[in-house]
């Protein structure tokens, strides 16, 4: 069987907490147009959350070394 490859843009995006049963993400809204958000909503949007149980299988899926 040859080795499977990874998705490279999947591997940019998500990684896996310590114990590797979760997955984490960044959260969206927080690239481009900012003047208009206020700083409580930029701050929210800020750092890492974890990755829906129901999406989590598709990322395992584009990343199976992980």
């Amino acid at each position: 069987m040859p080795k499977l490859k990874t998705k490279r843009s999947a591997a940019k995006r998500f990684r896996a907490t310590g114990s590797g049963k979760k997955i984490f993400r960044r959260k969206a809204f927080k690239n481009h147009l900012l003047q208009h958000k206020s700083t409580k909503r930029k701050r929210r949007i800020t750092g890492l959350t974890l990755v829906h149980e129901s999406d989590e299988k598709n990322v395992r899926l584009m990343m199976p070394y992980m």
